[in-house]
């Protein structure tokens, strides 16, 4: 028969077991945290950026294209219409005011101004052989109309003889009224032919005008081929250096197209390039940032070109600086057009970690781990960007590119 254990030993089994059930929780607590310390992310210090959550004033910028082009460029052209003869100076040389920088071969419009000499003194002849033509036939009509008087006179006479024959009775009212008539016939011819002589002054006048102007166009064109051969060597009309020339020996050049191209290179503007959609919010007078490698610059849009290319849009930078060393012709160079200004914000440096969305998750670092947070951002540039809340300056973010860990809360940065 069994008889019951002691109470004492009953307590002490019961202890055991508790003790061997807090030991195996234990042991599970143990494991999990040495297993989620083996698995939890971690990343070395030295491969992440980091930036400071400062206070301060922000830029909303557009980004754009632009080139650096000189202030003043002068392109020479072709005065006539030649071959390239010789080149004088190649581009990169420094021009001084009056010095050739090629010549053009003038044979031909050599020629062409012996052609239009000639031509002049034709038309001087043929000026002078209308005059005389004119004046002689003026004159003849001026001696036709004297004859025309002395009719007249003879006609008066008549007319009087015949009235005194008819008074003594010699004569009859016919005669009289005969000698009238022939009188007044006379008088009506003479009154034509002096309507024919102011006609004719005033016909004289026009046709020695069309001639003399005639003769002076001639004459412009002759004067003004020989301004333009004296401009066929090519000259610099101010100091600079020379960007572009065409070496082409011997090629026909027409006149009017260009030929060589001189800049000052002390002083230079920025042509940017913007996408149309930004149309509205690009307009003279507006900011500009211009960054040449880690080097920047201020400007201001001061025109903006009416015509839109393949959807681009240009537009001019006035430089504060002009005569950076750094400046090159047609050097490529990051524009950034000031949109909006705010001053006292809360901003961090740009980076890789921000992928241009309102809503940001960042890293902030804090004794060794990184912890994810949800940002809102506002306006950016390629120097910061606004924080609007969830950070406060002095936190510590990490501005690198965390894509590979979006789906980890914290992260431990490890010095190895």
């Amino acid at each position: 028969m069994d008889t019951p254990l002691p109470e004492q030993v009953l307590t002490r089994k019961r202890n055991k077991r508790l003790l061997i059930l807090l030991a195996s929780l234990l042991c599970l607590l143990l494991a999990a945290w040495t297993l989620r310390s083996l698995f939890r992310s971690s990343i070395k210090k030295s491969s992440v950026a980091t930036a400071l959550v400062e206070k301060g004033n922000i830029e909303n910028t557009l980004n754009a294209s632009g080139e650096v082009l000189p202030e003043f460029e002068e392109t020479l052209t072709s005065p006539i219409s030649a071959s390239i003869q010789k080149v004088l100076l190649d581009a990169g040389s420094p021009v001084t005011p009056g010095q050739s920088i090629l010549t053009l071969d003038k044979a031909a419009s050599q020629t062409e101004l012996g052609k239009l000499n000639f031509q002049l003194e034709s038309k001087k002849n043929e000026l002078k052989k209308l005059r005389l033509e004119l004046d002689k036939s003026f004159y003849d009509i001026q001696s036709s109309n004297a004859i025309k008087q002395l009719r007249i006179n003879r006609l008066e006479a008549d007319v009087e003889n015949a009235r005194r024959l008819f008074k003594a009775g010699g004569g009859t009212r016919e005669d009289i009224e005969k000698a009238e008539l022939d009188l007044r016939v006379a008088r009506l011819e003479k009154q034509q032919l002096e309507n024919e002589i102011k006609s004719k002054q005033q016909t004289m006048q026009v046709e020695m005008k069309e001639a003399e102007i005639a003769s002076a166009i001639q004459d412009n064109d002759l004067r003004e081929l020989e301004r333009k051969l004296k401009l066929a060597n090519v000259v610099a009309s101010r100091a600079g250096v020379v960007t572009w020339v065409n070496k082409n020996i011997g090629s026909a050049i027409r006149e009017g197209e260009a030929v060589a191209r001189i800049a000052d290179l002390s002083s230079f503007k920025v042509t940017g390039s913007l996408s149309d959609s930004y149309i509205d919010q690009l307009h003279i007078g507006m900011n500009a940032i211009i960054r040449i490698n880690d080097s920047q610059l201020r400007g201001v849009v001061t025109n903006i070109y009416p015509s839109i290319q393949n959807g681009i849009l240009s537009f001019d930078i006035q430089l504060s600086e002009r005569n950076n060393k750094l400046f090159r012709p047609n050097m490529k160079v990051d524009v950034y057009l000031v949109t909006a200004i705010r001053s006292d914000v809360l901003r961090v440096a740009n980076g890789p970690a921000f992928k241009g969305a309102n809503v940001q998750d960042v890293f902030v670092v804090n004794q060794g781990v990184a912890e994810r947070r949800t940002v809102h951002t506002g306006m950016s540039n390629f120097d910061y960007v606004e924080i609007l809340d969830n950070l406060r300056a002095g936190d510590r973010i990490i501005i690198s590119d965390m894509s590979e860990y979006k789906n980890s809360k914290t992260i431990i940065l490890t010095d190895k």
